[in-house]
């Protein structure tokens, strides 16, 4: 994957927004500090406060140090927070931008419209929510309707998927965070999970479970595929080709589990979170979303090579 040229970023409009009904409780820590001095503000020079979903905290802390090499006047607090608490610290004035791993949600938007604040959003990286199985489980893939079996304890061996027959043993990451609220929705449609599963705290703790236990069953962000669970090929619906989440069928939005990680920012906010954002969406910040394992969003991306990612049950 190559990039073509340099583009600014993709802006998500949203107007109308201040939060009080969503606002009720303020994040703790995020009082305002008293500056060391005056500092202007400006596209490249300030101070900001930034509140990060976990999931995207590594990515940003990168973002950040390539901004600031670039830009010395600029100093970015980087605190992490879930992507509701990043909502409610922006609402709240006690940050100056928001970093979160999904969109907004219905309550989020409507406490900014009874607010009156106005908010602009882009999106800055895409991510696919990848099944991952251990390199010794013979099965390939896995459609989302057998994945929401499993989990609703319907499916619970693996020679219902033509393998093994050793029990599937499922595992979920924390029920608060974005990746699985995403799976909730977008694989469960309101089922309720209550097949007997593993809680692990993170990506690297599922891929950790999956690749040292034969009949694990896991879901991670695709920036951690690769790292000793084997990624299962998805189809979204039984019969249809399967597809693993490579950067292009993600790009495409063709591989059925994608999401989208997305910027916020007040409208009338100091000018460095914007100067930030245009760094971000820019060619160099997105060269960093690819080095990250995600997709970029906002600039031209050209695919050189692709393998047959369509096969069948073993």
């Amino acid at each position: 994957m190559g990039f073509d040229v340099s583009g600014a970023g993709g802006r998500v409009g949203l107007s109308a927004l201040l939060v009080s009904a969503l606002l009720g409780v303020w994040l703790p820590g995020c009082s305002p500090q008293p500056a060391s001095g005056p500092e202007e503000d400006s596209q490249t020079s300030g101070r900001i406060k930034v509140v990060c979903a976990p999931e995207a905290e590594r990515l940003v802390a990168r973002e950040r140090a390539a901004f600031e090499a670039l830009y010395p006047l600029a100093h970015i607090e980087l605190r992490t927070g879930s992507s509701r608490e990043a909502v409610r610290a922006l609402y709240a004035a006690e940050s100056d931008l928001a970093v979160i791993t999904r969109e907004l949600d219905v309550d989020e938007r409507a406490a900014a419209v009874r607010g009156r604040l106005e908010l602009d959003g882009y999106r800055f990286a895409r991510d696919a929510v990848v099944m991952v199985a251990h390199p010794r489980n013979p099965i390939e893939n896995i459609s989302v309707e057998d994945v929401r079996r499993i989990y609703e304890g319907s499916h619970i061996r693996w020679s219902e998927l033509g393998g093994r027959p050793e029990a599937i043993e499922p595992v979920i990451q924390p029920m608060e965070s974005d990746i699985t609220q995403f799976f909730l929705q977008q694989v469960m449609g309101g089922t309720p999970v209550q097949a007997r599963v593993y809680t692990e705290a993170s990506d690297s703790a599922v891929v950790a479970r999956v690749s040292g236990n034969p009949w694990a069953l896991g879901f991670i962000s695709m920036a951690w595929a690769g790292h000793g669970a084997k990624a299962l090929r998805v189809a979204s619906v039984t019969g249809l080709p399967y597809s693993l989440p490579d950067p292009e069928a993600v790009y495409k939005g063709t591989y059925s589990l994608t999401r989208l990680y997305n910027l916020y920012v007040r409208s009338t906010g100091p000018r460095l979170a914007n100067g930030f954002i245009t760094f971000v969406t820019s060619r160099d910040g997105q060269a960093l979303v690819h080095d990250y394992g995600l997709v970029p969003t906002s600039v031209p991306v050209r695919f050189v090579r692709r393998s047959p990612m369509q096969s069948t049950h073993r």
